[in-house]
């Protein structure tokens, strides 16, 4: 039997963080994610899923996405019931995330131009622990220096020519 699900989407609401009687961290959030094709109006409509996350992840997700952040998640389907005050059975069907990728930089969220392509290795390294999109890895402890780089145009125009385009 196979229980997988990849999703990538915004986040409708700040996650809400909170830990189990024996300290295991929990977090919780809404993730938008727009359904591939239009309604007759012409209309993208979009799929509100509740997520789930554990331990380290959940203090992750709450310190560093918020409202309209964009992330994916790995994960699984799970659904569960229970009686509510009124003695009527109440279905809840929901992912619960195995990885969660930060899609954005700390800055980007809500943004559009400023999210990630090409499935950077922002999100969740092997050891569990998240990285941090903006930190420099290199031998200057962090600090970066522009004047290195070389794709500033320093306010002069670019010269490109068609033949270097990968397109």
């Amino acid at each position: 039997m196979i229980n997988r699900v990849v999703l990538v989407g915004r986040l409708t609401k700040d996650p809400e963080l909170r830990y189990t009687a024996n300290g295991i961290a929990v977090a919780t959030f809404t993730l938008a994610v727009n359904r591939p094709f239009s309604n007759q109006q012409g209309n993208r409509e979009a799929d509100f899923l509740n997520i789930v996350v554990w331990r380290k992840q959940a203090e992750n997700v709450a310190n560093y996405l918020k409202k309209g952040s964009m992330a994916g998640v790995d994960g699984r389907v799970q659904s569960r019931s229970y009686d509510n005050n009124e003695g009527r059975r109440v279905f809840i069907t929901e992912i619960v995330a195995e990885s969660v990728q930060f899609l954005e930089t700390k800055g980007g969220g809500g943004g559009g131009n400023r999210e990630q392509s090409g499935g950077g290795n922002y999100g969740q390294s092997n050891d569990g622990y998240q990285n941090n999109p903006g930190q420099q890895s290199g031998g200057r402890g962090g600090q970066s220096d522009f004047s290195d780089d070389p794709f500033a145009n320093d306010g002069k125009p670019i010269d490109i020519n068609d033949d270097d385009l990968p397109f």
